[in-house]
């Protein structure tokens, strides 16, 4: 079955197999969880994007989403070296300290862009602070993250444009920031990620420069598009269903860390990666692939399989999340930044909805036109003004 808000498409099959030439959508939970923990039966290399993407673009975006081991496992376990127990507690300072001030901007508003002026701020300006990004490129780095994930959105990139010519330049833009940034950093060390990732090393081994610029790219967009989208969503679940929001203002300590996960299932940020079959005779939800064959791994649906999550189209913080993947599936490519995702959304609703409690959605959300990212561009919000 392919779940739908109107769950109104029944099916008889595992896999929904779409007419011609394609991939195979997989949408139960079971089936998601089972391709992420084979990487040897369904890899990455080949590309994580629904449609094949011109070669320079997973040359380019040679990140750890496009690879597979030992790629995968070098890279991974290099940039897990560069987190270190200082640079952890750094982040843990910085999202508290960032989302005071966020809330400080607008408290005395009563209105504001809820995306532009809350949601995306704790995201971009941990990311930026994090690595040393100076303060006047952060608009940069935000514009060209969007352009990125735009999907084509006219927004974002001008119609009539080549959406993947505007691709590959944001993402040469971000790259040139981040190797001139560690070309400083060589030669002056700072107390800040770039350096502790340009010092990391595993089995002798250090991360090259283009590596270096694809892992920003990544951190800018998986660390600021994905959690800037869940704190959208979860603003608008908490107008949209009352009871739940009051039950959270009733007790918040009980209940955030709960409220957090089922923002994440619900929102799903991440709509789908793409898998593609490496051996002849690979089944999957009763349905034999093929090598060379796409599968496209939809998050949303497996967040709303009936079968792990009951009444899963409620919205309901107390109910137990732990299989959630809206961080994607388990396995080598299970989000590297879940917890710092986490940590940042708690925060943020904690500090506004102590200091705004009323705060909430008026009118209906821009949503992004994508089917790769579950975003909302704007968000209008009223709250009453604390001077």
């Amino acid at each position: 079955m392919f779940f739908s808000n109107e769950r109104s498409l029944e099916l008889d099959g595992e896999v929904l197999i779409p007419a011609g030439p394609g991939y195979y959508s997989v949408v139960r939970h079971a089936d998601i969880v089972e391709a992420s923990r084979k990487p040897e039966l369904f890899c990455s290399g080949q590309g994580s994007n629904i449609a094949d993407l011109p070669p320079e673009f997973n040359e380019f975006f040679g990140n750890m989403i496009n690879m597979d081991d030992p790629k995968h496992a070098r890279m991974r376990g290099i940039v897990s070296r560069g987190f270190t127990p200082r640079v952890i507690q750094q982040i843990e300072e910085l999202i508290e300290a960032k989302a005071v001030q966020i809330v400080d901007a607008v408290a005395a508003k009563g209105s504001c862009d809820f995306v532009t002026d809350i949601a995306s701020r704790l995201p971009l300006a941990m990311i930026c602070d994090l690595m040393g990004i100076p303060e006047e490129q952060y608009d940069t780095v935000f514009e060209q993250s969007n352009i990125i994930l735009s999907n084509g959105d006219p927004e974002y990139i001008p119609e009539g444009a080549n959406p993947v010519e505007a691709l590959l330049m944001a993402g040469a833009t971000l790259a040139e920031i981040m190797k001139a940034l560690a070309k400083d950093r060589a030669e002056n060390p700072a107390d800040d990620l770039t350096t502790a990732l340009l010092n990391a090393e595993l089995d002798g081994e250090k991360l090259t420069d283009d590596e270096l610029g694809s892992f920003f790219i990544l951190l800018c967009v998986a660390g600021n598009e994905t959690t800037r989208n869940s704190i959208s969503h979860g603003m608008k679940l908490l107008t949209d269903n009352p009871a739940q929001r009051n039950l959270l203002l009733g007790d918040i300590d009980a209940h955030l860390s709960g409220a957090v996960e089922e923002i994440v299932r619900v929102a799903s940020p991440v709509m789908h990666f793409r898998r593609t079959v490496t051996t002849d005779g690979t089944v999957l939800g009763g349905q034999e692939l093929n090598a060379g064959d796409k599968i496209v791994l939809w998050y949303g649906s497996g967040n709303r399989d009936e079968s792990v999550f009951e009444n899963p189209y409620d919205f309901d913080i107390t109910r137990d999340n732990s299989n959630q993947i809206g961080f994607g599936g388990p396995g080598p490519h299970f989000c590297l930044g879940a917890h710092l995702a986490r940590r940042q959304i708690n925060v943020l609703f904690r500090e506004l909805l102590t200091r705004l409690p009323d705060i909430a959605v008026v009118g209906e959300p821009d949503y992004l036109r994508s089917n790769f990212i579950n975003g909302i561009k704007h968000l209008n919000v009223e709250f009453t003004p604390v001077g």
